[in-house]
């Protein structure tokens, strides 16, 4: 099959790297470079990734530039089989929306921004016909990584990537292992058989997504693993949290993640952005329940036999504010990548992180004071930069 990385900074590196050292020669890795000067540079050179003091090349991909791959006209060139997007949120869509052409229903998209809303943006715009739609991987990685030159990468923090494929938008289960009850349940497992088979009539639609998938699987210098969406969901909502504290903090005081947290100023205003968080996680997920009984009832189950579930503890105030904490000191030699974009002028993705929390709130009435400031203040240090003079 073919894979192709959109996005050959810190996270489409470390991708790149190991989908080409792990995959089979016959399956083909190309990387898609924003200039023709990106393409040479690397074709006269090779791929870089050190870790841990050891330094290894990688060769062997394929070379393709955006403005290219976007202007040849569809019947002229083939589709994309799996495209892994680790561009920044704010980029994701203007190039996906370019890409659709050559992603058709049985392409596989995988999503590696850091924030929330991107996929749900993606599918009420450019792929609302669900029968047109590709298949979506999303992902979670909290691996640490940085340039020190293009294609030159450290893996900095070793971590982990959890994903989940979002819901099939033709209805086919890819979680029935899950509830398979002829399975004790200790032992039910997501498979790939459940994506798709060999005898399967329809295994066209669906073998990029397995393929992907499998791929996904065996990268074990990602430490990768295969969650339910729900349990995507989850882990996403955690992480948004904690970037929505540290990310604009660092990037406002201009400090690494583990100076924050030794000023009494600091701690407020991570309880204040966790308090906020809770609150709109526990109002969406009351809707969403009220919503989830309202048409089981409608559809005549016995309501007395329904286990409503209980707000997850994991997404309380406390546990979100510990969970920043850990994070912190653990990533505290880090520069976020908010900061890296505001020292080099570039746009950020606050609109992913605070301003989905921001928004979140909307949609159910509540004020997010604390997430709306720091939302509005990065975007003013965004136009404003720092003045060296001063």
């Amino acid at each position: 099959m073919h894979f192709h990385i959109l996005g050959v900074g810190p996270v489409g590196s470390l991708f790149a790297h190991h989908l080409r050292r792990t995959l089979p020669a016959a399956h083909t890795v190309s990387l898609i470079h924003r200039t023709r000067q990106d393409r040479q540079r690397l074709l006269d050179s090779s791929f870089v990734l050190e870790r841990g003091g050891e330094v290894q090349t990688t060769d062997d991909f394929q070379h393709e530039v955006f403005e290219e791959l976007v202007s040849n006209p569809p019947s002229s060139s083939p589709p994309i089989d799996s495209v892994f997007v680790a561009l920044k949120a704010q980029h994701t869509y203007p190039a996906l929306s370019l890409l659709a052409p050559r992603l058709p229903p049985h392409s596989t998209v995988v999503l590696l921004q850091n924030g929330m809303g991107i996929y749900e943006n993606l599918i009420s715009t450019i792929f609302r016909n669900p029968k047109q739609r590709p298949h979506f991987i999303l992902a979670s990685n909290t691996h640490g990584a940085f340039l020190t030159e293009p294609f030159h990468a450290v893996h900095a923090g070793v971590g982990s990537i959890e994903f989940a494929v979002a819901p099939d938008s033709q209805g086919r289960d890819f979680e029935a292992g899950l509830d398979d009850e002829s399975t004790e349940l200790s032992q039910r497992r997501l498979r790939l058989s459940d994506i798709t088979f060999p005898e399967d009539p329809l295994s066209a639609r669906y073998r990029s997504l397995r393929t992907t998938v499998a791929a996904l699987l065996v990268l074990e210098g990602l430490n990768t693993s295969w969650r339910s969406y729900s349990d995507i969901q989850m882990i996403m909502r955690r992480k948004l949290v904690v970037n929505a504290v540290i990310n604009p903090l660092t990037a406002l005081m201009g400090c690494r993640n583990g100076q924050l947290f030794d000023h009494p100023e600091a701690k407020d205003l991570l309880q204040q952005v966790c308090d906020e968080a809770h609150s709109a996680y526990a109002a969406q997920m009351k809707h969403d329940t009220e919503a989830w009984l309202e048409d089981l009832e409608s559809s005549g189950v016995d309501m007395t036999r329904v286990e409503v579930p209980t707000f997850p503890e994991t997404l309380t105030s406390e546990a979100l504010q510990k969970e920043t904490v850990r994070i912190a000191e653990i990533t505290k030699g880090n520069i976020s990548s908010t900061l890296r974009d505001v020292r080099r002028g570039r746009k950020t993705e606050i609109d992913f992180i605070n301003g989905y929390l921001v928004g979140l709130g909307r949609t159910y009435g509540l004020d997010m004071p604390v997430n709306s400031a720091l939302l509005n203040l990065v975007k003013l240090r965004h136009r404003m930069p720092l003045d060296p003079i001063l």
